[in-house]
């Protein structure tokens, strides 16, 4: 697992050809639903970006913290810096 100000990723390994993505947003810490769902579209195309470099992982980004406004470069920024920290940590191991 690794963390950044506003989500959390865990992984684990898959034993799929492929990765695969989780999302969860609690309502709780976004209220509107057309929020939540630009959100997750956000991630799923960071994800989708940075696929190959997962090797068959199985992701799940969790929102930790409530965002009051959405800042699609600031989102996008945190989601490649968690994949990256995480490729560090699989690269040590």
């Amino acid at each position: 697992m690794v963390s950044g100000e506003f989500f959390q990723l865990y992984v684990k390994p898959s034993n799929l050809d492929y990765s695969r993505l989780g999302l969860i947003v609690a309502k709780k810490m976004v209220r509107q639903a057309i929020k939540r769902n630009r959100l997750k579209r956000l991630l799923r195309e960071v994800f989708r970006i940075h696929q190959q470099e997962l090797d068959n992982m199985d992701c799940v980004f969790r929102l930790q913290r409530a965002l009051t406004q959405i800042d699609s470069i600031r989102i996008r920024q945190e989601a490649k810096m968690l994949i990256l920290k995480l490729r560090m940590q699989q690269w040590r191991d």
